[in-house]
């Protein structure tokens, strides 16, 4: 893995007497850029050298989602998406590429979160841009009528804490969705514990994680996500289907 480091504070000269530019100096990030191997394609990925919010690497969640998506491709084709917590943008810029989905990355209210998908996308040829949302969790979302059918999240389980604005920020994309031009989202198929079942749900929240977390708060946050109307379901090594109890479907529920 090929790694470069790059900081911008290296462009200013040492001027220790002067507490503006130390300032200046001290804002200033630093990144790591990394070839990132994704299934059947090379990421070129800049990376926050440190981040406060962890938006600043590509946890093992994000290659083991994508596999899962590559080899279950009919049920994100055709979507219109949005990922939750998309940190560098690595998933949604491979997504993009691999599937031309339709999709926008979205973090926390951070600039320079939103700057460094930004680069990425250009670093991987998507001009333009991913559109990007600036959202933290469990705040009004700036968007009021949401139209994205697919929701998509890896590794987003960290704090326990962020657990109840979490599920606030997804229960309000859930259950204020509104159809794009009213374009129904075509039957599917899934599988689950080697029987196949019919209909795929709109809107929906796929959610994979690798990073360990307890028992305990695993079963808060998908309790917390039953309290307010929202059905979990497990479909696969470790990705949840989280969707309303009367969300719409092409077929039977799932």
């Amino acid at each position: 893995m090929d790694i470069a480091l790059f900081s911008p504070s290296s462009l200013f000269p040492d001027e220790d007497d002067t507490s503006s530019h130390n300032e200046k100096t001290e804002a200033q990030q630093s990144y790591e850029e990394r070839r990132h191997e994704f299934p059947g394609m090379e990421l070129f990925i800049r990376e926050f050298s440190f981040h406060q919010l962890n938006a600043n690497l590509l946890w093992p969640g994000t290659f083991a989602f994508a596999e899962f998506l590559v080899q279950h491709r009919s049920w994100i084709e055709g979507r219109r998406c949005i990922e939750l917590g998309s940190g560098t943008g690595a998933l949604a810029i491979y997504l993009r590429k691999s599937f031309c989905l339709d999709i926008t990355t979205s973090d926390y209210d951070d600039q320079e979160i939103e700057e460094n998908v930004a680069h990425n996308c250009r670093a991987n040829g998507i001009i333009p841009v991913l559109p990007h949302i600036k959202h933290t969790w469990g705040a009004t979302f700036p968007i009021t009528d949401p139209d994205w059918d697919l929701i998509i999240a890896s590794d987003i389980l960290l704090y326990v804490k962020q657990y109840t604005n979490l599920i606030k920020t997804l229960s309000f994309l859930l259950k204020s969705y509104k159809p794009k031009d009213n374009k129904a989202v075509k039957r599917m198929e899934i599988e689950q514990n080697g029987e196949a079942g019919v209909g795929f749900p709109q809107p929906v929240f796929l959610m994979s994680w690798r990073r360990r977390i307890g028992k305990e708060d695993e079963s808060l946050f998908f309790t917390g996500c039953e309290n307010v109307g929202l059905e979990v379901k497990h479909i696969g090594s470790r990705v949840y289907c989280i969707k309303p109890r009367h969300a719409t479907v092409s077929g039977d529920n799932i």
